[in-house]
């Protein structure tokens, strides 16, 4: 799990090492023998008894890099056979003929089957590719794809195949149980098909770092908060009475639909807000007597009803959505958004947004779609975030800044890939491959109850969103398999506790 790291997209990647050997403090050979050397240390640390290894080599610079990787194994005693072709990248030719003084380079296109025993070193192709490969490289790439081999192919940069802006295969892929990036991890390392495909993921410092800060390519993405997440977290926790500590507001819906909104208030109280009210129709407040005695309930009829209650200044933030009802939602989203107001817009708030009608949004607004909602608000964003591969596809990050853009607001895109955007731009990549049990009915209730707990207690939305998303995978973590949703707001004490001391 990779927190607190920045993401660089592919032509950020290649633009920071333009910069980085411009400036002459670092050539293109150097940065190659960092890459492999780092590779090769990888592999020993995984399997300390020298064994065997067969190296893989494409015409690239990942090919370099696979004879850099081979030379430091064959020197730690490893034996080593290395497959490769010719190429045009005139570093990755210096590499190979420095192999060439310790062993013979057998033709990478006449592979016909991968080895029985040993490591296998994907070195065909890394950072760039974007179409499927074909031709001999093809079908050899397609012997790597067999999910058998996983736990001996360790990976350069990525597995072959894999596009690392989209996360996708546009065919057949590699499948590695190691994958070793260089200084950043990108889009495609942390979505859509991207972790299964690499396994463990480690990253690598080759020194680049002070051409990274750079941001050479303009927009990028930075992963979910770790550093300083601690130190929010007891700001948050402070010294102060209930108003101070934040007030928010949950609007639930009617009769039969209480127990999503009492989700998202626990999470709200759980989080640290010091009162939350639940604001359920009239009649359905005999349905919110229950615990928690904490929470506060108030009825909310109408639009009128909300606009009235509105005008207490200590409401610092509003849930809505949650089992609110789509037509129940559109009619309060006028004068919820007319107060300006942090707001968390979730389940039918969102299908709500996607009809006429409704008022503009701003940027304390946070939306929290999974992707058929997504579908509804950003429909033609969505479709080409499904097209895969191409030049009118999208990668999940760049659709939903887009979205955030065009509707001025942050949009949580949520999946095991969950993609937080500002309209400002700003990027955060939360992967939670590992935590499949996450996928339960009602967490994203829980998850919005988190946000507007955050953004009641002042975190600006983007943070909010953030570190909501952040925590709300940590309380997934710390139970483990088994959860159900209303085990979530009670994990998170134990979490935040864990990070404040």
């Amino acid at each position: 799990m990779l927190q607190g790291t920045e993401i660089l997209t592919s032509a950020q990647m290649r633009a920071t090492e333009a910069a980085a050997i411009a400036s002459g403090t670092v050539t293109a050979a150097q940065l190659m023998e960092r890459a492999g050397r780092a590779v090769a240390d990888q592999i020993r640390l995984r399997w300390p008894v020298p064994g065997n290894a067969t190296v893989l080599c494409g015409p690239g610079n990942n090919g370099g890099d696979g004879y850099v990787i081979a030379h430091h194994l064959h020197r730690a005693g490893w034996r080593v056979r290395v497959c490769g072709m010719r190429g045009k990248a005139a570093t990755a030719e210096d590499a190979a003929r420095r192999w060439l003084k310790s062993g013979p380079i057998h033709l990478l296109q006449a592979v016909e089957a991968v080895p029985e025993q040993g490591v296998i070193v994907d070195a065909i192709f890394g950072t760039g590719l974007t179409r499927a490969p074909e031709g001999d490289l093809g079908r050899i790439v397609n012997l790597l794809s067999n999910d058998a081999l996983r736990d001996r192919i360790v990976a350069v940069d990525c597995p072959s195949g894999l596009d690392l802006d989209t996360g996708t295969f546009p065919g057949e892929g590699a499948q590695a149980g190691l994958t070793v990036a260089f200084d950043s991890p990108k889009p495609g390392h942390l979505i859509a098909e991207g972790p299964t495909g690499c396994g463990q993921l480690v990253v690598a410092d080759i020194g680049l770092r002070a051409w990274r800060q750079r941001d050479p390519a303009g927009v990028h993405a930075t992963a979910a908060p770790d550093e300083g997440t601690g130190r929010w977290l007891a700001k948050l926790h402070g010294k102060g009475h209930k108003f101070a500590h934040g007030f928010a507001l949950v609007v639930a819906g009617g009769r039969d639909s209480g127990g999503a909104a009492r989700l998202s208030a626990r999470a709200a109280l759980r989080i640290g807000a010091g009162l939350v009210t639940i604001c359920p129709t009239r009649e359905a407040m005999p349905k919110h007597a229950g615990p928690p005695d904490a929470l506060m309930r108030k009825s909310v009829d109408g639009p009128d009803d909300l606009h009235r209650l509105l005008q207490d200044d200590r409401i610092g933030a509003i849930c809505i959505g949650p089992g609110c009802g789509v037509s129940r939602a559109q009619a309060l989203l006028r004068p919820l958004l007319a107060s300006g107001r942090p707001a968390v817009l979730d389940a039918d708030a969102i299908t709500a947004v996607a009809k006429n009608g409704t008022p503009a949004l701003h940027p304390d607004c946070v939306l929290t779609p999974h992707m058929g909602e997504f579908a509804r608000i950003q429909p033609e964003l969505a479709k080409r975030l499904n097209a895969g591969s191409g030049s009118d596809a999208l990668s999940k990050p760049e659709a939903a800044r887009r979205a955030a853009q065009a509707m001025n607001a942050v949009m949580v895109l949520k999946g095991p890939d969950t993609i937080i955007a500002a309209p400002s731009g700003q990027v955060s990549v939360h992967s939670a491959y590992d935590i499949p049990w996450l996928a339960t009915a009602g967490a994203g209730d829980v998850l919005a109850g988190i946000i507007t707990g955050l953004l009641a207690r002042g975190l600006p939305a983007f943070q909010a969103a953030c570190l909501g998303v952040d925590l709300h995978a940590r309380a997934a973590r710390r139970f483990g398999p088994g959860l159900i949703a209303d085990d979530l707001p009670e994990q998170l004490s134990g979490v935040i506790r864990d990070l404040i001391t």
